[in-house]
């Protein structure tokens, strides 16, 4: 299991009955996880005390309870920073189990940036830029990461409030000003678009929803949807490629499956290493992790 350990301002501090209390910089929250069909003696004070509890409903959705949680409020993870706010269907605006591939896609940008800079420009005049394409980019995680690094980023998504969000964590964390496209847009129909301008990326990070619609009506189904279109990112992918990611919360999709789509479109033609996973965040105080979803990381033997 790939263990996202590396953050100060947010842990798990219990899990237990379908619910997790969690810490959030320094207000403490309880939300449904369907992981968590364990029971615990819930001894955290934090339980009889959050700063806000989301209540699912048995008819689907859920609402809100709070106590004295602000509108928005920041939390940090290294040199990032986010803005939070309780929207929704239990989310805050990110997912703290990706920063273990935060720090894994910026490490490998890092490492080619670094490996280009004693060369100079490249045979063909050009700097040598990583090019980074998020699809289904939410509120910017991955992006934020990445420019971190010193790539280039298209940052796309089809909501217009998730792509403002993604902007205001840019500014927050103060690397709004480097080179990134912020793009409202159906994932496919932008990616299908992108190989008939013959444009390439180094990189591509994709973290697609179950189910979704586009600004158009465009329905998505990951089951139906998810080869096809790793085939058609494949066509994006430039000559020396770094990485290929691939993220995944639905419960079908196992780490196996996403690790063969990968070894079937993406290796055949660049090669490199294939490493597939669950992801996880360890709760506090016990040897117990939380797991968070899974994972597929493609990366080039050489950087």
């Amino acid at each position: 299991m790939i263990i996202a350990d590396g953050w100060k301002e947010y842990e798990v501090l219990d899990a237990s009955d379908g619910e997790k209390l969690e810490r959030w910089g320094n207000f403490l929250l309880i939300r449904p996880d369907p992981q968590v069909i364990w029971h615990t003696d819930k001894k955290h004070p934090g339980w009889r005390r959050p700063n806000a509890h989301y209540h699912r409903s048995s008819k689907g959705g859920g609402e809100w309870e709070f106590f004295d949680l602000p509108e928005e409020w920041s939390v940090y993870y290294k040199e990032m920073t986010f803005n939070l706010k309780p929207f929704a269907f239990k989310h805050t605006g990110i997912f703290p189990e990706q920063a273990a591939n935060w720090d894994w896609s910026s490490e490998l940008i890092r490492q080619r940036i670094n490996g280009r800079s004693g060369a100079g420009a490249k045979a063909d005049g050009s700097t040598g830029a990583v090019k980074v394409l998020n699809l289904f980019a939410y509120t910017g995680g991955a992006t934020i990461a990445a420019l971190c690094a010193g790539a280039e980023v298209t940052h796309v998504d089809a909501s217009k409030g998730m792509v403002t969000w993604a902007k205001e964590n840019a500014v927050s964390t103060g690397v709004v000003d480097r080179p990134v496209r912020w793009l409202v847009d159906d994932c496919v129909k932008f990616v299908e678009r992108e190989i008939r301008r013959g444009n390439k990326y180094d990189a591509i990070i994709m973290d697609p929803p179950s189910y979704g619609r586009g600004p158009k009506g465009e329905t998505w189904k990951i089951e139906d949807s998810i080869y096809d279109l790793i085939c058609k990112c494949s066509k994006l992918l430039s000559d020396n490629p770094l990485f290929f990611l691939i993220n995944s919360y639905t419960t079908g999709l196992q780490p196996g499956v996403l690790k063969t789509m990968t070894d079937l479109v993406i290796t055949p033609e660049h090669g490199g290493n294939t490493c597939a996973d669950e992801l996880g965040l360890p709760i506090s105080g016990s040897d117990l992790i939380l797991p968070c979803g899974a994972c597929s990381r493609w990366e080039a033997i050489n950087i």
